[in-house]
C-alpha cells in the first residue's frame, strides 16, 4: 500500500477487521518492521531513523494501559520523563497535556478511578506529550458516550488547527466525515481508494451499477425516492424502467442509479405519480462515508 498524509491534515484510515490498518499503523510508530518497503514520518524512514520518527510522531493505541496507584499528573509526568523532558520544560508539557484534554481539575485522581472517555483522554495527553508533529490514533472513540466522542472530536480538530498531522482509524464513520480532510479505504493489505472526504463520498453506491453505468456508456446519477406506505409498488415499478440501474429498496424508500437525463427524471416521476405511487419525496441522494465504504470493499480479510 502507499499514501501520503500532509502537515496539519486530519487523515481518515478505514477499513473493515483484518484489512492491515492496526498493523500498518504500528510499522508507522516504530513498533513493527515492515516486511519490504518503507515509510516516512516527517521526512524519516521508519526503518532507518526509528528514534528520529519517535521524537516526531505519537501513537494512542486502541487499548489503553493503566498502572496502578498512579495519579494522572504522575503518569503524564512519567512519559514526559521518558521522553527526555527535564525541569520546567517537562513541567510545562505537563501542565498543557492536562489543559488541552480538559484533566487540570482532576490532576491528582488516581487512574483507575477514570472513566472511559477520561482514560482516552488520559491516553491522548500522554500522546501528545513531547509535542510531536504527527499522531497516530487507533480507534480512539471506540467504547465512548456521544459527549465523549464529540469532546474527543473538538480536541482532534484543535490538534490539527495547531498544525499537527493525525492519522486517525475509526469504524465510526459518520465522525470521520466530519472530522477528516482526507481519507484512504484499506481492504487485505491494499489501498482501495485514497482522496478527499468529498471525492471518496461521490463513489458509486454500488459496483454493479457502476459497471451497467459504465456498460450504457453513461456516467449516471444516484437517486432516491421515498413513498408513503410500502415501497413493494414502487420497486415493481422501477425493475420495469429503462435506464435505472442497481435498485437498493428499504420499507419505504428506494434508491437507484438512473442514466437517463434531467427530462427522463421528470418523466419517470411523472410516471410514478400516473401508477399510483404516492411519493413523498424524489430526491438525489447525499453520499456518505459509509455508503462508499460498502461500495468500494468487498468484505474480505487477508
Amino acid at each position: 500500500m502507499s499514501f501520503e498524509v500532509y502537515a496539519g491534515e486530519v487523515f481518515g484510515y478505514i477499513g473493515p477487521n483484518g484489512a492491515g490498518k492496526t498493523t500498518s499503523m504500528r510499522i508507522l510508530a516504530t513498533l513493527d518492521e515492515p516486511t519490504y518497503g518503507d515509510a516516512l514520518v516527517d521526512g524519516f524512514s521508519v526503518v532507518d531513523d526509528p528514534d528520529r520518527v519517535r521524537r516526531r510522531l505519537g501513537f494512542m493505541p486502541d487499548y489503553f494501559g493503566t498502572y496502578q496507584n498512579v495519579n494522572v499528573v504522575e503518569y503524564l509526568d512519567f512519559f514526559a520523563r521518558a521522553y527526555g523532558l527535564r525541569s520546567y520544560q517537562r513541567q510545562r508539557a505537563v501542565d498543557y497535556a492536562m489543559e488541552f484534554t480538559l484533566l487540570k481539575d482532576l490532576a491528582h485522581k488516581p487512574i483507575v478511578g477514570l472513566s472511559k472517555g477520561m482514560k482516552q483522554r488520559l491516553c491522548l495527553g500522554r500522546t501528545m506529550i513531547h509535542d510531536p508533529a504527527v499522531l497516530i490514533l487507533d480507534e480512539p472513540a471506540a467504547g465512548l458516550d456521544p459527549r465523549a466522542r464529540i469532546e474527543l472530536r473538538e480536541m482532534i480538530g484543535r490538534l490539527a488547527e495547531h498544525g499537527k498531522t493525525v492519522l486517525i482509524s475509526s469504524h465510526i464513520l459518520t465522525e470521520l466525515g466530519e472530522i477528516c480532510d482526507s481519507a484512504a479505504i484499506i481492504e487485505a493489505g491494499e489501498v482501495l481508494a485514497h482522496g478527499t472526504i468529498a471525492e471518496i463520498q461521490q463513489m458509486r453506491l454500488s459496483r454493479k451499477a457502476e459497471a451497467e453505468a459504465e456498460a450504457e456508456g453513461e456516467a449516471g446519477v444516484v437517486l432516491a425516492v421515498r413513498v408513503l406506505g410500502s415501497s413493494d409498488a414502487l420497486e415493481r415499478y422501477l425493475l420495469e424502467q429503462p435506464f435505472v440501474r442497481g435498485i437498493a429498496a428499504g420499507p419505504q424508500q428506494v434508491s437507484f442509479t438512473y442514466l437517463g437525463d434531467a427530462a427522463g427524471q421528470s418523466t419517470l416521476l411523472k410516471g410514478m405519480i400516473a401508477a399510483g405511487i404516492d411519493v413523498v419525496e424524489f430526491t438525489g441522494k447525499t453520499q456518505t462515508l459509509e455508503d462508499a465504504f460498502m461500495a468500494i470493499t468487498r468484505g474480505i480479510t487477508q
